[in-house]
């Protein structure tokens, strides 16, 4: 399977969070190195789980509309018309 990965974009800005999420609750500051040290740990360890649930999370919602789609189409449905006696 592919890893998980970010455009450069991205990365920037979860880097930036990191540092963000750091300074503010944490009162420490993190450089950009070890701000991507910890996105990587993130990416690698945690976000496998968290693209996992989208997956099911995405399955259980297809599911749901089929099971609509089908009554939609039981719906449409015609009467037969009874054979002549």
């Amino acid at each position: 399977m592919n890893a998980l990965k970010l455009t450069k974009e991205q990365q920037a800005e979860a880097i930036r969070t990191i540092q963000s999420y750091f300074e503010e609750e944490r009162g420490e500051e993190l450089g950009a190195l070890a701000a991507s040290g910890v996105l990587d740990l993130f990416m690698t360890q945690l976000a496998p789980y968290i693209y996992n649930q989208a997956l099911s999370d995405a399955r259980t919602t297809v599911n749901q509309r089929m099971a609509s789609m089908e009554e939609d189409l039981f719906a449409l449905e015609r009467k037969l018309p009874r054979p002549p006696r």
